[in-house]
């Protein structure tokens, strides 16, 4: 295992790339997971023909994924960023 921040090239590393692996799939899915809750309470039958139907439950899904892909990004940006905050007392 490597150290949280890689002193000879001055990038930020996430202890190794498995485990990097592991955050992104994981706040991905977590992301997804608290997009498809939310998205389930809110009231959407008066925008569909059949509110039941195949083509409603797709743009459901399609709706989750891109709304959990942007805030799943968001967190993921916002760890990496952090990690560059040890290089402003170098």
């Amino acid at each position: 295992m490597q150290k949280l921040t890689d002193l000879g090239k001055g990038r930020p590393i996430l202890l190794n790339f498995g485990v990097q692996a592991m955050v992104y799939l994981i706040v991905h899915i977590c992301a997804l997971l608290l997009t498809w809750w939310a998205i389930q309470s809110l009231n959407l039958e008066f925008l569909f023909k059949n509110p039941k139907g195949a083509r409603a439950k797709t743009l459901l899904i399609l709706l989750s994924i891109a709304i959990s892909y942007l805030v799943a990004d968001f967190f993921l940006d916002y760890l990496n960023q952090s990690l560059y905050l040890p290089q402003i007392y170098k």
